[in-house]
C-alpha cells in the first residue's frame, strides 16, 4: 500500500507570551483532528514545540489533499477559539486567512508531506522546529545525507553510495516556486555553495538516487512570500526516513549536535543555536534560543508506534549544556554584526523605519569639502 505521511503545524496561541501552549488548546485540537478524522486518517500524532501545535497524519489520500489540510486548518480554528477564550498570546496568529482554500500552503501554517510505498520495517523521524526558518535543515541533511564524516552509509553501503538528489527552492522568488535539482556526489560543492545561504536556498526534498525513492521532505513556504509583507518565521517541520537506503537514524541525528547558528529568536531578528530538546519543550531565554525536537516512529499500514524522543537521551544534554553556552556568547554582543539578522530578514519593522527616516537625513559632501574637513583634522 502507499502511505501519505502530513505534517501540519501552527502557532494558535501560547501561555505567558511564546512559551507554549495550554492543555487545554492542545487537547481541542487533537480532539478536532481525532474525531473529524475518522473517515480521512488511519492514524495521527499531536504535539508541541515551544509554542506551536504539530499535527501527524497517516492516510492514503496522497500529497496536498484538500480535505487533509481542511481537517488541520479546521482543528486549528476550533484551537484558535479556545486560545481567543483563554486570553492566550498571539491566538490564531498563524492563520493568515479568514477561510480555508483548498490548501493550507498560503495560508499560514507549516507543512510537509510524504507518499511512499511501505517498506516490511518502515522507520522515520518527525522534527519540528519552533523560532527559527526551513533554513535550520539545510547543514543537517547535508550533513547527514552527503558527508561521510556523519553519514557513514555513504562508504559502507553500496546503494547509498550512488548518492541522493536535493530540489532545493529558492524562497525570495515570489512568481511561483523556483526549484533547482542537484545530484550528490558529483554536484556536492553545488549544493553546498547554495546551503550556504540558509534564508535563500532551502531544501525542499531528497531523493535516493538508488531508486528514487522519497527520503526527506521540509516546509519551505515563507510567509513573507505568502502575506505580501514578513510576517514571521515559519518554525518549520521535517520528515525524514531512515535506514536501508537511507542513512541510518544516529547518522541523520548527528548533525544536531553541533547546535549550528540559525536564524530567528527573539522577534524572529536574531542568530541563535539550534538547541535540540525533548518533546513538547518549552520556549524560554530570549524568546529561543531556536529549539528542534524530533519524534521517532515505526509506521506499519498507516498505523504508528508510540514515538521515542530520540533527543531524551544522557548525550543531548551536553549537546544542549554547549548550545546554551553558545546561546549565551552571541548574545552578549546585543545588536552588533551577526548577533542580529540584516534588514532584508528583521519580522519588526521599527529598524527599518529608523534607517528610512535617517536616509533622508545624509548628505553628500562635496569634493572640496572633504578634503577641507581632512586639512583640519591634520591641524588639530
Amino acid at each position: 500500500m502507499k502511505t501519505t505521511l502530513s505534517v501540519i503545524k501552527a502557532d494558535v496561541g501560547s501561555i505567558g507570551g511564546h512559551i507554549k501552549p495550554s492543555a487545554r488548546l492542545k487537547t481541542t485540537v487533537e480532539n478536532h483532528v481525532r474525531e473529524n478524522g475518522k473517515k480521512l486518517l488511519i492514524d495521527c500524532y499531536v504535539s508541541t514545540t515551544g509554542d506551536d501545535i504539530a499535527i501527524l497524519m497517516s492516510h492514503e489520500r496522497g500529497v496536498n489533499d484538500p480535505k487533509i489540510h481542511e481537517l488541520a486548518w479546521d482543528s486549528f480554528m476550533a484551537g484558535t477559539k479556545v486560545a481567543k477564550e483563554q486570553g492566550l498570546y498571539g491566538a490564531g496568529q498563524d492563520l493568515l486567512k479568514d477561510a480555508f482554500s483548498g490548501n493550507v500552503r498560503g495560508l499560514g501554517p507549516a507543512s510537509c508531506e510524504m507518499e511512499f510505498e511501505e517498506r516490511p520495517n518502515e522507520p522515520f523521524l518527525f522534527f519540528a522546529a519552533d523560532k527559527t526558518d526551513p533554513g535550520a535543515y539545510n547543514l543537517p541533511l547535508y550533513l547527514g545525507f552527503l558527508d561521510p564524516m556523519h553519514c557513514a552509509g555513504l562508504l559502507l553501503s553500496p546503494k547509498m553510495s550512488q548518492g541522493f538528489t536535493f530540489t532545493i527552492m529558492d524562497v525570495n522568488h515570489t512568481e511561483g516556486d523556483r526549484v533547482i535539482e542537484l545530484n550528490a556526489p558529483e554536484e556536492l560543492y553545488d549544493i553546498a555553495c547554495l546551503l550556504r545561504d540558509n534564508e535563500r536556498f532551502v531544501v525542499e526534498s531528497v531523493r535516493s538516487r538508488a531508486n528514487n525513492d522519497i527520503a526527506a521532505v521540509v516546509s519551505t513556504s515563507r510567509l513573507h512570500n505568502i502575506a505580501g509583507t514578513y510576517t514571521g518565521k515559519d518554525d518549520p517541520v521535517a520528515l525524514v526516513r531512515t535506514q536501508g537506503n537511507f542513512p541510518a537514524t544516529g547518522e541523520v541525528l548527528s548533525p544536531y549536535r553541533i547546535a549550528h547558528y540559525v536564524a530567528g529568536t527573539m522577534r524572529g531578528s536574531h542568530h541563535g543555536p539550534l538547541m535540540p530538546v525533548k518533546l513538547n519543550s518549552t520556549i524560554s531565554f530570549f524568546d529561543g534560543p531556536p529549539i528542534v525536537s524530533c519524534a521517532a516512529f515505526s509506521v506499519s499500514h498507516g498505523r504508528f508506534t508510540e514515538p521515542v524522543d530520540a533527543f531524551d537521551h544522557p548525550f543531548w544534554d551536553w549537546v544542549r549544556n554547549n548550545a546554551a553556552q553558545k546561546a549565551a556568547e552571541i548574545r552578549n554582543q546585543g545588536f552588533s554584526g551577526p548577533a542580529m539578522l540584516p534588514y532584508s530578514e528583521l519580522e519588526y519593522g521599527g529598524v527599518v523605519e529608523k534607517m528610512n527616516k535617517l536616509d533622508k537625513r545624509f548628505i553628500v559632501r562635496k569634493d572640496k569639502e572633504a578634503a577641507g574637513n581632512g586639512r583640519k583634522r591634520k591641524a588639530a
